[in-house]
């Protein structure tokens, strides 16, 4: 059912409408048609996506298919015609790359498994065989049980979670009910202990790692998280100092339950040749900007962003190749079409993303705010998005240059319309520049803020950070950090839409009377529930 109406006083709407009638200033309707007839006819999106995808592959930071895809984007940034073309470095760590593996049951038969080296984690010196034991631990009390049982073994620390039904969509347009679903403020909900769980279930990777070493362990082994022969081989120990002392795989979820059944009747071998290797020369990752200058040199700017850094399962075709090809893209295209925009638009390429929204924070802290520095002691080895706020927010001269930042990082799916991330103000401005595209599918404009990149934490300090919705496709179903992550799973018609869904709107935002209206800078929020008992610790 749709959504509950929502009343709003008629001060309050007249005074949105007020602003949205200052703010909106559509691009003209012979610029919109310049647009699509350029990138519908003529684009090149398709083929940078499969540059990104197919030649370069997947593109975890700091490796050297990252720093290859950091020269590319340069080099086709600067023969777009774009200026300023620049990277920014911050402090990251340790680059990492597979040149090969093989992970196969020796006994109680031969069988090749599906399986991949998590990242991070160090190479077996060869391959090495041994007998594995089923040893599931999920907190450090889980450790006592095993203490003295697993000296020269393959750990499989993962429960074998059995088969569910496959009740979810595997592949999905969006319908209007579904759009209608996501149309609602979120109200915060502050809750410091959450936060705290957050950091000790990132935490537990590496203290499961010392015990086992300690142990006597020779290499680990998990599940994967996803039925269908699925693995993604995620791993966050990229810090200087940091590194696991034990070889780790992830085993398909199909593969690891076998093992699991096969070790309750007798013993079960492994074979697993990890051939991974550890960059050291450079440890500073490093953001891409490009600009499209504004006609009237006026300091503010708008900005368009997508993270280049991937997981190395698949070839990062979706996430996030997608969503830099169509800035990219955007990019060349504005640049072709000699727009002239009154403000400078600004190009973003994050890198870190995926440990952490670490290139887009460094951008934040560079450039817009800064906060206090965290006192947990987690804050070395935990990005910025995993750990808690601290407070103040200090606004740098910069914070109010920014006029507007676009998101994308949702896959390939066509894009339907726009987050406005709880920015009430913003949504009848977004909305009537998304007008001409009704034909295109594209018109909805929610409340509902979404997570998990780059544009977070803009919005976070109160900035016009916006996310598009896009078509899901089988985005989350399978292709998220997997290894069918690859160009078959990219969408050419819905990568064109995109590009000029995104260009235009940025003209729009450049061209504006004035600002996307922002939202106050925040302050340290109460709990939301200042009744709330601690659930106690587990035994």
């Amino acid at each position: 059912m749709p959504a509950p109406a929502r009343h709003v006083p008629l001060t309050v709407l007249a005074l949105l409408l007020a602003g949205a009638a200052r703010a909106a200033a559509p691009v003209e309707a012979a610029t919109v048609n310049r647009l699509t007839e350029a990138e519908f006819s003529h684009g090149e999106v398709v083929e940078i996506a499969a540059h990104l995808a197919d030649s370069i592959g997947g593109r975890l930071t700091n490796s050297p298919a990252m720093r290859t895809a950091e020269r590319w984007a340069q080099e086709r940034l600067q023969a777009f015609g774009l200026r300023n073309v620049h990277t920014e470095g911050f402090d990251f760590g340790r680059g990492w790359w597979i040149e090969s593996s093989a992970v196969r049951m020796v006994a109680p038969r031969p069988l090749t498994l599906r399986a991949i080296p998590v990242a991070w984690t160090p190479p077996t010196a060869g391959a090495l065989a041994a007998a594995i034991v089923v040893a599931p631990m999920r907190t450090e009390q889980d450790f006592a049980a095993w203490r003295g049982k697993l000296a020269g073994r393959i750990v499989l620390v993962s429960w074998p979670e059995p088969p569910r039904d496959l009740t979810e969509v595997p592949f999905q347009r969006l319908g209007e009910a579904d759009l209608a679903r996501h149309h609602a403020y979120a109200i915060p909900h502050h809750d410091p202990e959450q936060v705290q769980k957050r950091i000790e279930q990132r935490l537990f990777a590496s203290k499961l790692d010392a015990f086992l070493a300690a142990e006597g362990a020779l290499a680990w082994a998990r599940m994967s998280p996803r039925d269908g022969h699925l693995v993604h081989g995620e791993g966050y120990s990229y810090r200087v100092g940091h590194s696991p002392k034990l070889p780790g795989v992830e085993i398909a979820a199909e593969d690891y339950r076998r093992l699991a059944r096969l070790a309750k009747l007798g013993e079960v071998r492994l074979e697993v040749d990890s051939r991974v290797h550890y960059v050291d020369d450079d440890t500073e990752a490093r953001n891409v900007f490009a600009e499209l200058p504004g006609r009237d040199g006026r300091a503010d700017y708008v900005m368009a962003g997508a993270h280049l850094d991937s997981w190395v399962a698949g070839d990062g075709a979706a996430d996030n190749g997608a969503g830099s090809a169509v800035v990219l893209e955007a990019a060349r295209l504005l640049a072709s079409l000699d727009v002239h925009p009154r403000r400078t638009i600004r190009f973003a390429l994050w890198a870190g993303e995926e440990q952490g929204l670490l290139g887009s924070a460094d951008y934040v802290r560079r450039h817009l705010a800064q906060r206090p520095p965290s006192t947990d002691a987690a804050a070395e080895v935990l990005g910025p998005y995993y750990l808690a706020d601290t407070w103040p927010v200090t606004p740098l001269k910069g914070y109010a240059d920014l006029a507007a930042y676009f998101n994308i990082d949702n896959g390939s799916g066509k894009v339907r319309g726009v987050y406005a991330e709880d920015n009430l103000a913003a949504a009848p401005v977004l909305r009537s520049w998304l007008a001409p595209f009704e034909s295109l599918g594209v018109s909805a404009v929610v409340s509902e803020p979404t997570g998990g990149t780059d544009h977070v934490l803009m919005s976070r300090i109160g900035l016009a950070a916006f996310q598009f919705i896009q078509d899901p496709l089988d985005y989350e179903t399978r292709v998220h950090h997997s290894d069918v992550d690859t160009f078959d799973h990219l969408r050419a018609d819905d990568l064109r839409q995109a590009v000029v869904i995104l260009a235009t709107l940025l003209l729009d935002a450049a061209n504006a009377e004035e600002p996307l209206p922002r939202r106050p800078v925040p302050s340290e929020p109460k709990p939301a529930d200042p009744f709330h008992y601690p659930e106690p610790a587990k035994p």
